[in-house]
């Protein structure tokens, strides 16, 4: 043991490592080396590109965009949505003009609006109730029989809706319809 401790010197001068040692030395050196080769290795495969990484950074933003888009489509498709309201339940005893009998008129509107203008068309009810109910009674009373007793209504509806929406600030109303409807004769 003590003579692989000591170096010995050829015959040059030179120190001469005992063999053990060089064997040694030389495993550590090809350990480290093997161990830098692995972790470039690893580097330059499981590291991604400068253009894979473009190119999934643009997959997730397109992702994004597209999400954005569709949920903008539902809150507009929401906000449009077709909301049904009560414009109130109408019933007048009046003479047509075309007729001197009397009839009798029972009938219950609803009005038909989207769901972003229902705030407002709530405070324009509430403001302009009485003048509402009035325009849409005068329409009645002023409609022709043969208006009043048609299946459809149509030509009925169609006025209510167009004096409706000439009294409020828009045309909030798209369309107004009857929950029930009866014309009885006096």
């Amino acid at each position: 043991m003590a003579d692989e401790k000591e170096t010995t010197e050829n015959g040059d001068g030179e120190a001469v490592v005992p063999k053990k040692a060089a064997v040694g030395r030389g495993l550590v050196i090809a350990f480290v080396g093997v161990i830098v080769l692995i972790e470039s290795a690893m580097f330059f495969l499981m590291v991604p590109s400068a253009e894979e990484v473009s190119a999934l950074a643009e997959a997730k933003l397109i992702k994004s965009v597209q999400e954005g888009e569709v949920e903008a489509e539902k809150k507009a498709d929401d906000e449009n949505e077709v909301k049904e309201i009560d414009l109130g339940t109408f019933g007048e005893t009046f003479s047509p003009i075309d007729t001197e009998r009397e009839y009798t008129i029972e009938l219950h509107l609803y009005g038909l609006i989207r769901k972003k203008n229902s705030d407002a068309m709530d405070a324009e009810l509430a403001e302009k109730q009485g003048r509402l109910r009035h325009a849409i009674r005068m329409k009645i009373r002023t409609s022709a029989l043969t208006e009043l007793q048609e299946n459809q209504l149509g030509l009925l509806e169609r006025r209510i809706l167009t004096t409706s929406n000439h009294l409020l600030a828009e045309d909030y109303l798209l369309g107004v319809g009857f929950h029930d409807y009866q014309l009885r004769e006096e």
